[in-house]
Protein backbone atom coordinates (compact mmCIF):
# COMPACT_ATOMS: atom_id res chain seq x y z
CA UNK A 1 0.00 0.00 0.00
CA UNK A 2 1.42 3.22 -0.89
CA UNK A 3 1.56 5.87 1.74
CA UNK A 4 -0.04 8.46 0.02
CA UNK A 5 -2.75 6.17 -0.75
CA UNK A 6 -3.50 5.09 3.37
CA UNK A 7 -5.86 6.81 5.69
CA UNK A 8 -3.50 8.10 8.16
CA UNK A 9 -4.47 8.00 11.66
CA UNK A 10 -4.27 11.35 13.20
CA UNK A 11 -3.41 10.03 16.63
CA UNK A 12 -1.10 7.34 17.83
CA UNK A 13 0.15 5.68 21.19
CA UNK A 14 3.21 3.70 21.33
CA UNK A 15 4.22 1.48 24.17
CA UNK A 16 7.89 1.47 23.55
CA UNK A 17 7.93 -2.10 24.80
CA UNK A 18 11.13 -4.59 24.25
CA UNK A 19 14.30 -2.93 24.55
CA UNK A 20 15.90 -4.36 27.86
CA UNK A 21 15.35 -8.05 26.16
CA UNK A 22 16.54 -6.71 22.53
CA UNK A 23 19.68 -5.78 24.19
CA UNK A 24 20.24 -9.19 25.86
CA UNK A 25 20.05 -11.08 23.09
CA UNK A 26 23.01 -9.28 21.63
CA UNK A 27 24.81 -10.16 24.95
CA UNK A 28 24.44 -6.55 25.72
CA UNK A 29 23.00 -4.74 28.93
CA UNK A 30 19.55 -3.23 29.43
CA UNK A 31 20.58 0.16 29.44
CA UNK A 32 21.98 -0.17 25.94
CA UNK A 33 18.55 -1.41 24.99
CA UNK A 34 16.91 1.62 26.65
CA UNK A 35 19.97 4.07 24.91
CA UNK A 36 19.20 2.28 21.57
CA UNK A 37 15.19 2.76 22.38
CA UNK A 38 15.42 6.75 22.88
CA UNK A 39 17.19 7.14 19.69
CA UNK A 40 14.56 4.80 17.67
CA UNK A 41 11.75 7.75 19.18
CA UNK A 42 13.33 10.54 17.73
CA UNK A 43 13.77 8.35 14.22
CA UNK A 44 10.19 7.34 14.21
CA UNK A 45 8.68 10.78 15.06
CA UNK A 46 10.45 12.09 12.11
CA UNK A 47 8.56 9.30 9.96
CA UNK A 48 4.92 10.17 11.52
CA UNK A 49 5.41 13.37 10.79
CA UNK A 50 6.33 13.06 7.28
CA UNK A 51 3.34 10.40 6.92
CA UNK A 52 0.96 12.88 7.87
CA UNK A 53 0.27 11.82 11.23
CA UNK A 54 -0.16 15.00 13.75
CA UNK A 55 -0.07 13.34 17.14
CA UNK A 56 2.14 11.08 18.90
CA UNK A 57 2.21 9.87 22.17
CA UNK A 58 4.96 7.50 23.81
CA UNK A 59 4.80 5.23 26.99
CA UNK A 60 8.31 6.10 28.10
CA UNK A 61 8.05 5.28 32.06
CA UNK A 62 5.73 3.88 33.59
CA UNK A 63 4.60 4.76 37.52
CA UNK A 64 5.14 1.00 37.85
CA UNK A 65 8.71 0.83 36.44
CA UNK A 66 10.21 2.86 39.73
CA UNK A 67 10.14 -1.05 40.82
CA UNK A 68 12.89 -1.66 38.80
CA UNK A 69 16.09 -2.15 40.20
CA UNK A 70 17.83 1.09 41.67
CA UNK A 71 21.00 0.76 38.73
CA UNK A 72 18.55 0.46 35.95
CA UNK A 73 15.90 3.18 36.95
CA UNK A 74 19.16 5.90 37.83
CA UNK A 75 19.93 4.77 34.59
CA UNK A 76 16.93 5.46 33.07
CA UNK A 77 16.90 8.98 34.58
CA UNK A 78 20.31 9.73 33.29
CA UNK A 79 18.73 8.49 29.92
CA UNK A 80 16.12 11.01 30.32
CA UNK A 81 17.84 14.13 31.13
CA UNK A 82 20.40 13.12 28.39
CA UNK A 83 16.93 12.53 26.09
CA UNK A 84 15.57 16.64 27.23
CA UNK A 85 18.39 17.68 25.85
CA UNK A 86 18.58 16.07 22.50
CA UNK A 87 14.66 17.06 22.36
CA UNK A 88 14.89 20.66 22.64
CA UNK A 89 17.52 20.20 19.78
CA UNK A 90 15.20 17.97 17.56
CA UNK A 91 11.84 20.32 18.62
CA UNK A 92 13.31 23.24 17.07
CA UNK A 93 14.71 21.25 13.83
CA UNK A 94 11.45 19.48 13.20
CA UNK A 95 9.01 21.93 14.42
CA UNK A 96 7.71 19.58 17.07
CA UNK A 97 5.02 20.47 20.03
CA UNK A 98 6.07 18.30 23.14
CA UNK A 99 3.60 17.51 26.25
CA UNK A 100 4.93 15.96 28.95
CA UNK A 101 1.59 13.64 30.93
CA UNK A 102 1.83 12.34 34.08
CA UNK A 103 2.98 12.98 37.57
CA UNK A 104 6.12 15.20 37.78
CA UNK A 105 6.15 15.11 41.68
CA UNK A 106 8.65 12.35 42.39
CA UNK A 107 11.06 13.77 39.74
CA UNK A 108 14.27 15.80 40.39
CA UNK A 109 14.12 19.35 40.00
CA UNK A 110 16.50 19.39 37.33
CA UNK A 111 14.39 17.21 35.11
CA UNK A 112 11.55 19.12 36.12
CA UNK A 113 13.37 22.09 34.91
CA UNK A 114 14.05 21.10 31.49
CA UNK A 115 10.41 19.48 30.71
CA UNK A 116 9.32 22.96 31.65
CA UNK A 117 11.99 24.27 29.19
CA UNK A 118 10.51 22.04 26.64
CA UNK A 119 7.14 22.41 26.92
CA UNK A 120 7.74 26.43 26.54
CA UNK A 121 10.00 26.89 24.03
CA UNK A 122 8.09 24.42 21.72
CA UNK A 123 4.83 25.61 22.86
CA UNK A 124 3.59 27.72 19.82
CA UNK A 125 5.59 24.83 16.87
CA UNK A 126 3.17 24.05 14.08
CA UNK A 127 4.57 20.03 13.65
CA UNK A 128 3.95 16.91 15.02
CA UNK A 129 2.64 17.43 18.82
CA UNK A 130 4.64 14.93 20.13
CA UNK A 131 3.79 13.26 24.00
CA UNK A 132 5.94 11.94 26.63
CA UNK A 133 4.13 9.99 29.08
CA UNK A 134 6.44 9.70 31.54
CA UNK A 135 6.10 8.49 35.27
CA UNK A 136 2.55 7.49 34.27
CA UNK A 137 -0.28 5.57 34.94
CA UNK A 138 -3.78 5.79 33.83
CA UNK A 139 -5.47 4.62 36.94
CA UNK A 140 -3.56 7.58 38.94
CA UNK A 141 -4.00 10.25 36.05
CA UNK A 142 -7.83 9.25 37.00
CA UNK A 143 -7.51 9.33 41.00
CA UNK A 144 -5.51 12.95 40.16
CA UNK A 145 -8.70 13.93 37.69
CA UNK A 146 -11.18 13.34 40.49
CA UNK A 147 -9.27 14.79 43.55
CA UNK A 148 -9.53 17.85 41.61
CA UNK A 149 -12.94 17.35 40.61
CA UNK A 150 -13.76 16.52 44.15
CA UNK A 151 -11.68 20.16 45.16
CA UNK A 152 -13.95 22.36 42.85
CA UNK A 153 -16.88 21.04 43.80
CA UNK A 154 -16.14 21.43 47.31
CA UNK A 155 -15.34 25.12 46.14
CA UNK A 156 -18.13 25.63 44.97
CA UNK A 157 -16.55 25.53 40.99
CA UNK A 158 -18.56 22.83 39.90
CA UNK A 159 -21.62 20.77 40.60
CA UNK A 160 -21.61 16.73 40.60
CA UNK A 161 -24.64 16.84 38.20
CA UNK A 162 -22.81 18.50 36.05
CA UNK A 163 -20.25 15.72 35.51
CA UNK A 164 -20.13 14.25 32.00
CA UNK A 165 -17.46 12.87 30.02
CA UNK A 166 -16.35 15.80 28.23
CA UNK A 167 -16.01 17.32 31.23
CA UNK A 168 -14.20 14.37 33.28
CA UNK A 169 -11.79 14.17 30.20
CA UNK A 170 -11.32 17.96 30.41
CA UNK A 171 -9.37 17.15 34.19
CA UNK A 172 -6.99 14.30 32.30
CA UNK A 173 -3.27 15.15 31.93
CA UNK A 174 -4.40 14.47 27.88
CA UNK A 175 -6.93 17.66 28.17
CA UNK A 176 -5.71 19.07 24.86
CA UNK A 177 -5.18 15.99 22.90
CA UNK A 178 -7.72 14.20 20.48
CA UNK A 179 -8.13 10.51 21.96
CA UNK A 180 -5.93 8.41 19.53
CA UNK A 181 -7.16 6.17 16.42
CA UNK A 182 -4.68 3.15 17.15
CA UNK A 183 -2.80 2.21 19.84
CA UNK A 184 0.85 -0.37 18.83
CA UNK A 185 2.48 -2.29 21.47
CA UNK A 186 5.91 -3.25 20.30
CA UNK A 187 7.39 -7.20 21.33
CA UNK A 188 4.81 -9.39 21.63
CA UNK A 189 2.83 -8.37 25.01
CA UNK A 190 -0.77 -8.13 24.97
CA UNK A 191 -1.86 -5.60 27.30
CA UNK A 192 -2.26 -2.01 28.17
CA UNK A 193 0.17 -1.77 31.52
CA UNK A 194 -2.24 0.76 33.14
CA UNK A 195 -1.45 3.18 29.51
CA UNK A 196 -4.57 5.47 28.36
CA UNK A 197 -7.30 3.43 29.75
CA UNK A 198 -10.21 5.98 29.29
CA UNK A 199 -8.72 7.50 25.90
CA UNK A 200 -8.22 4.08 24.41
CA UNK A 201 -11.70 3.29 24.87
CA UNK A 202 -12.85 3.09 20.64
CA UNK A 203 -8.64 2.76 19.55
CA UNK A 204 -7.62 -0.16 17.58
CA UNK A 205 -5.34 -2.24 18.81
CA UNK A 206 -1.64 -3.55 17.15
CA UNK A 207 0.59 -5.86 18.52
CA UNK A 208 3.70 -6.89 17.13
CA UNK A 209 6.07 -8.92 18.46
CA UNK A 210 8.99 -6.62 16.65
CA UNK A 211 10.84 -5.41 19.74
CA UNK A 212 11.05 -1.25 19.84
CA UNK A 213 14.62 -0.66 18.68
CA UNK A 214 13.86 -2.78 15.58
CA UNK A 215 10.97 -0.95 14.96
CA UNK A 216 10.98 0.70 11.97
CA UNK A 217 9.46 3.11 9.57
CA UNK A 218 7.93 0.16 7.26
CA UNK A 219 6.88 -1.61 10.57
CA UNK A 220 4.77 1.70 11.07
CA UNK A 221 3.26 1.43 7.77
CA UNK A 222 2.21 -2.56 8.71
CA UNK A 223 0.44 -1.17 11.60
CA UNK A 224 -1.40 1.84 10.13
CA UNK A 225 -1.93 -0.89 7.19
CA UNK A 226 -3.96 -3.23 9.56
CA UNK A 227 -5.45 -0.05 10.62
CA UNK A 228 -7.38 0.44 7.37
CA UNK A 229 -8.64 -3.07 7.16
CA UNK A 230 -10.63 -2.27 10.29
CA UNK A 231 -14.19 -1.11 9.88
CA UNK A 232 -14.50 1.99 11.87
CA UNK A 233 -17.96 2.07 11.47
CA UNK A 234 -18.67 -0.99 13.32
CA UNK A 235 -15.11 -2.03 14.64
CA UNK A 236 -14.82 -5.03 13.41
CA UNK A 237 -12.35 -6.32 10.59
CA UNK A 238 -13.82 -5.58 7.37
CA UNK A 239 -15.58 -8.54 5.25
CA UNK A 240 -13.63 -9.72 1.83
CA UNK A 241 -16.19 -8.58 -0.55
CA UNK A 242 -16.43 -11.81 -2.83
CA UNK A 243 -16.49 -14.12 -0.21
Amino acid sequence: MEEEKMNVPQHIAIILDGNGRWAKAKGMPRNYGHAQGSKNVERICEEAWRMGIKYLTVYAFSTENWNRPKSEVDALMKLLRNYMKTCLKTAEKNDMKIRVIGDMTPLDDDIKNRIHELEEASRNNGGLNFTIALNYGSRDEMVRAMRRMAADCVDGKLKPEEIDEKLYASYLDTAEIPDPDLLIRTSGELRLSNYLLWQLAYSEFYFTDVPWPDFTKEELIKAIEQYNSRDRRFGGIKEEQDV
